[in-house]
């Protein structure tokens, strides 16, 4: 009876602001206010962050939610993302760098703010303390992309807001279903894999609250209708039934040696096993003898943490440091972002206080001085891009602009040709070519290019991230995950060029040959080919909806090689 009355009691002081802690409340303000500042003092914002920036100037501008205007071409992961930016770029005082840079922090801190308040409320009334807060104050990678002009602080806030939600249902209170049902649906639109957690987190609302078989398929329905309309549209509109993207990146395909590389470097570089092995303590001491409930709740975010972990993994995790896994250790923490303080806990939570401090003063990874990046490298993207840029906190589009073999050697290179050009890198030399319409083939970066030049030209990538050409090109061996496809330049200068392979190869003095060309020419003509450039760039009547909706699976499957000369025998 006495324990009983214990835990009315608790639970009653959890309901009234005026009963909690003042403790509790200092320990989360101190974490968002160390992480808010680490954050800041590493703001940044990477090439690809700059990708995403063109497209939402284009959504701006009127143009769609395309890289390119006239090419519908979905060059960006995080569709939610976009939008979020598209809608902080319509005030004008405050450049879209500077939105990005302020929306992710504001999104990474928030996230930060409801997985410790989730945590916090299944302890309600008592002392609490940090202790997965710290993982995330002691990795510099959490700090690096809160503002990189990625979507990890929006994946960071999806994460611990669906987490917090499904805690608010198990805590009780008057907790309406259906804003947690249209949130759990934004999961694939905050990332396409996020359906995953978004399935695994439905599940565990339904063992929480149990519906009822009706009631849940009315939830099922509701939950689905926000990614099935966008997945209706993304199919009618790009042609494809994933962003771009995942073509660029071929998604699907399994790389498992690469992916264990991947996670290996990030568990080695910060001794990330040492607070494993804390906080896996702290949990059961913490969590032993709760309610069945409880534990669904607690693991919901773990199962959904180990899956997305094995989904990075198996398809080679990333050519940037840590940054794919992040989300799986924020699902992993959120269960003990902040525990009870008892005897028994709080000499585990020193231990993971002395790992934090070492980890942030003295760990960095050995890719933090390697900017290589082959077949099983992996990039500190921020030290790269300061290093590359010369800047210490590289912002905006201009602070890249002067990089050698870039602009300046561009714009010289196209005052030889009067029009329309063709222009593209060969062995660190611009080369520019007569065409029907100017485009820019960008090697090594995008995003930066993309937001300088005009946009009225068409700028791609040989990497296919914002190409289609380049996205349905086989993958090439040796490249790191992210950078698998390699197209040859022969087909930007075949599909715009204007003149004969001869001419165009003459105008190039021969660094293209005028048989690649050709081949390239011939490649293009094949209907498969000619089909997909048509999904993209023929105008979007109904009938053209509604023909790129119907054949999207197909499509997405198409591959051909990406020299020409294999390529225009159907290969």
């Amino acid at each position: 009876m006495a324990s009983l009355v214990a835990d009315q009691r608790a639970q009653e002081t959890e309901r009234s602001p005026r009963g909690r802690p003042i403790s509790a409340w200092w320990v989360l303000g101190v974490v968002l206010a160390i992480f808010a500042f680490l954050a800041w003092q590493r703001r940044w914002v990477c090439d690809d962050g700059l990708i995403v920036l063109r497209t939402v100037q284009n959504v701006l501008d009127g143009n769609g939610p395309v890289f390119n205007a006239g090419e519908r071409v979905e060059a960006n992961t995080s569709t939610l993302w976009t939008y979020v930016l598209a809608l902080g770029g319509l005030q004008p005082w405050l450049r879209l760098e500077w939105v990005a840079v302020v929306a992710g922090l504001l999104s990474a801190v928030g996230g930060l703010f409801f997985g410790l308040d989730g945590a916090r409320r299944l302890f309600p009334g008592r002392h609490i303390g940090p202790a997965g807060a710290l993982v995330v104050l002691a990795l510099p990678p959490f700090w690096d992309y809160a503002t990189s002009g990625l979507e990890t602080g929006l994946v960071t806030l999806w994460l611990s807001l669906a987490w917090w939600r499904l805690v608010r249902h198990a805590t009780g209170g008057p907790v309406r279903s259906w804003p947690t049902l249209l949130l759990l649906g934004c999961g694939p639109l905050v990332r396409p894999e996020f359906a995953l957690v978004s399935a695994i987190t439905f599940a565990a609302l339904v063992l929480v609250v149990r519906p009822g078989w009706r009631r849940g398929l009315g939830w099922l329905a509701l939950t689905g209708l926000i990614p099935v309309a966008y997945q209706v549209f993304r199919m009618g509109y790009y042609g494809l039934i994933t962003p771009n993207t995942a073509l660029a990146k071929e998604a699907t395909q399994a790389r498992w040696d690469r992916g264990w590389l991947y996670l290996v470097e990030l568990v080695d570089a910060y001794w990330l096993l040492i607070p494993v092995a804390l906080l896996l303590v702290v949990a059961v001491l913490a969590l032993r003898d709760r309610d069945r409930t409880t534990l669904v709740v607690v693991l919901a975010p773990v199962v959904a943490g180990v899956v997305l972990g094995l989904y990075v993994t198996r398809v080679g995790g990333d050519y940037m440091h840590a940054r794919m896994l992040l989300p799986v250790l924020t699902c992993l923490l959120l269960p003990v972002m902040v525990v009870p303080l008892t005897r028994w806990t709080t000499p585990l939570v020193l231990a993971v206080v002395a790992w934090t401090v070492t980890s942030a003063v003295g760990l960095r990874p050995v890719s933090a001085e390697q900017h290589k990046i082959g077949a099983y490298g992996i990039s500190d993207a921020r030290v790269f891009w300061v290093d590359s840029t010369g800047h210490g906190h590289p912002v905006t589009a201009e602070d890249a602009a002067l990089i050698p073999g870039y602009l300046p050697e561009l714009a010289a290179a196209r005052s030889r040709v009067s029009g329309p050009v063709v222009a593209v890198s060969v062995n660190g030399a611009w080369v520019v070519y007569p065409a029907t319409r100017t485009v820019i083939s960008s090697p090594g970066a995008l995003g930066f290019p993309g937001l300088l030049l005009p946009r009225t030209e068409t700028v791609v990538d040989d990497l296919g991230l914002a190409a289609p050409l380049a996205a349905h090109s086989l993958p090439v061996d040796g490249r790191a995950a992210g950078h698998q496809k390699e197209l040859s330049v022969a087909w930007t200068i075949a599909d715009a060029g204007a003149g004969s392979p001869e001419e165009l190869a003459a105008a190039g003095n021969d660094v293209v040959s005028a048989g690649e060309i050709a081949a390239a020419r011939k490649s293009l003509a094949r209907p498969e080919i000619r089909e997909v450039l048509d999904s993209v760039r023929a105008p979007l009547t109904f009938g053209r909806f509604w023909d790129n909706l119907v054949h999207a699976f197909g499509r997405s499957r198409l591959r051909f090689a990406p020299d020409p000369l294999d390529a225009q025998f159907g290969r």
